[in-house]
């Protein structure tokens, strides 16, 4: 029995460990983690090294917890400003997107793969959400600067749209399997009020529990090694606690991560460390219980449609899903082809393929096997073009700021300032102005070759000195400008931002005299700043551009207020044709976004002070 025990661990930790050597190959080669961790699950399964795990019931509870830590993490690292500037194309993919996408490959799957309607419903279901994880990692491996934009929506479509699929999956599965009756004349009006009372539940349970997991942080004078612990442990209560009650756990903890994350909340950065460490370990262990529990010896029968349905689902589904969500917003085709793209399916997907062999369906293994295969042809597909793709559309924009090496650092008590450290690099704007700092940063203490002293012994900033600044937790940014070097420009760089610069304070009607740029008489009164802002919706990003006529105008910077203050010149167009727009949408989102980002007076008088 003893031996039996450490058997078991040394197993499992051999495991852990060469899924964990296995992301420096990710890293290194640009391969999809994911892919790799389930390679691993399917070597030492039932048809690799022979472990037997079988056990349904097992592997969706363990997935399950996993994705509940995973979806946790995810919401607490979304900041509040990412999520108003693309919350209206992100939750419409996570809603409409993933209704649209099941069933567009339930068709596909009913004629290919020989399902009933509902059997292939079901399929489409599993296979619709994205896998946050996968797509992110690669992002980050390729080295791929986004528009904030495009990142955004990727990252708040990920996190959001899981509870749809979870719900649509759960609900074909209990419907096939006898155990959810409705009345044939009802059946829409019950799903949906079904869909509004499980998804109401859990935004309910996940909001209060955020609140109040940022409230008994704040009053519990707890250990600070136990306050992570106790942390994950409230996020697991949220979860557990939204499901007992009829509601979407999954929607729930995620919504108390992000509540959490974008709350004064103490030792902010010591959890969010944890809880990337944590999501890390909930990612492997659900990969290789996923890949331990699949037996590829009965892939052969169904493999040539299952990748048939995998080059569906990538070609037509998920493109043709994504385009009719972003006609009413203002996306370049190029964005919105990698969007469509980037569409890669993962641990999720085949956690709710398991949910037909619980279920005790006919074909629950089929349509498992299925799933399985066509995650595997979307990792394999898209997962290694991720880069070349974004880099074949235009969409890979110049760092706006060099290396920059900070470190943030937990004071007790100082729930809206931090210390920060940072290393001076060469060419920094802090070099090159001498030892001048803004009044509302109080640096403390400086770090000279291994030797401290303070602020006004130091004299002037060197490069690799350590500066420990105390500032206000929401001027932090503004330093990092300070502390950071000039970006590398490459030769690609300039002909991204134009050949020279433009003052956008000057009067629009400028560029028509010089370039024969034809403008309308309002806009010839307007600045060229305006007039790009204009253009552009009324919100300006860091690297859009507009044509007017013979030239381009790309934004090189705006301030905080979204005014633009650098604006690029081109004489080479570039075509950005943007997507079709529904009529008054973008303005409507535009409004509410605008409204949502507006700070309260205390806050704005608490930056100024």
């Amino acid at each position: 029995m003893e031996q039996a025990l450490y058997l078991a661990t040394l197993v499992g930790t051999a495991l852990m460990l060469a899924a964990a050597f296995s992301s420096l190959i990710a890293f290194r080669f640009g391969a999809p983690l994911l892919l790799l961790f389930l390679g691993i699950g399917l070597l030492t399964g039932t048809d690799g090294l022979g472990i037997q795990f079988d056990n349904a019931g097992a592997a969706y509870f363990a997935g399950s917890l996993a994705l509940a830590v995973i979806l946790f993490d995810s919401g607490f690292g979304t900041p509040a400003g990412i999520l108003r500037q693309a919350a209206g194309p992100a939750l419409t993919l996570a809603t409409a997107g993933v209704a649209l996408t099941t069933a567009l490959f339930g068709i596909a799957a009913h004629y290919l793969a020989g399902f009933s309607w509902a059997e292939s419903f079901l399929l489409g279901a599993a296979v619709a959400s994205t896998d946050a994880a996968a797509v992110f990692f690669l992002l980050r491996a390729g080295n791929i600067n986004l528009r904030e934009r495009t990142r955004a929506t990727l990252e708040i479509e990920s996190g959001t749209n899981d509870p749809i699929a979870i719900f649509t999956t759960i609900t074909l599965v209990e419907l096939l399997s006898g155990h959810l009756q409705v009345s044939g004349d009802t059946v829409w009006l019950e799903l949906l009020s079904g869909f509004l009372l499980d998804m109401g539940l859990g935004a309910a349970v996940g909001i209060g529990g955020g609140m109040l997991i940022v409230r008994l942080v704040g009053k519990l004078d707890l250990d600070r090694g136990l306050q992570p612990i106790f942390v994950l442990t409230l996020s697991l209560l949220v979860f557990s606690a939204a499901g007992a009650i009829g509601g979407s756990g999954f929607l729930a903890v995620y919504l108390a991560g992000l509540v959490a994350g974008n709350s004064a909340i103490r030792s902010h950065a010591a959890l969010k460390r944890f809880n990337d460490g944590m999501s890390w370990l909930a990612q492997i262990v659900m990969f290789l219980v996923l890949g331990l529990f699949a037996t590829p010896s009965q892939f052969g029968a169904i493999l040539p449609v299952g990748i048939a349905l995998g080059l569906f689902l990538i070609i037509v589904a998920r493109p043709v899903a994504v385009w009719l969500c972003l006609l009413p917003f203002r996306f370049a085709r190029n964005e919105a082809a990698f969007i469509s793209w980037v569409g890669l399916r993962g641990a999720v997907s085949i956690l709710l393929a398991i949910t037909p062999i619980l279920g005790g369906l006919e074909n629950g293994r089929a349509i498992f096997n299925t799933a399985f295969i066509v995650v595997l042809v979307s990792l394999v597909v898209q997962g290694w073009t991720v880069g070349p793709l974004a880099r074949r559309l235009g969409l890979i924009m110049p760092q706006k700021i060099g290396p920059l090496e900070k470190v943030e650092l937990e004071l007790p008590g100082s729930v809206h300032h931090e210390l920060l450290a940072y290393t001076v690099v060469p060419g920094s704007p802090v070099t090159r102005a001498g030892r001048r700092l803004p009044r509302w940063a109080r640096p403390s203490l400086i770090v000279r070759d291994g030797r401290s002293m303070r602020w006004n012994d130091a004299g002037r900033l060197q490069a690799g000195d350590h500066v420990y600044i105390f500032v206000h937790q929401r001027s932090s940014r503004l330093l990092d400008r300070l502390f950071a070097s000039p970006a590398r420009v490459e030769p690609e760089d300039a002909d991204f931002f134009g050949e020279f610069a433009v003052d956008p304070s000057r009067p629009a009607g400028d560029l028509e005299a010089a370039y024969g740029s034809t403008l309308t008489e309002p806009e010839r009164k307007l600045t060229i700043g305006a007039l790009v802002t204009q253009r552009l919706g009324g919100q300006a990003e860091y690297a859009d551009r507009i044509s007017l006529g013979p030239i381009d105008l790309i934004v090189r910077d705006v301030d905080e207020n979204g005014r633009i203050t650098s604006l690029g010149l081109s004489f080479e167009p570039v075509t950005t044709e943007v997507m079709p727009i529904v009529p008054g949408a973008a303005t409507a989102f535009r409004r509410i976004s605008q409204w949502l980002s507006r700070k309260p007076a205390d806050e704005t008088q608490a930056e100024a002070s």
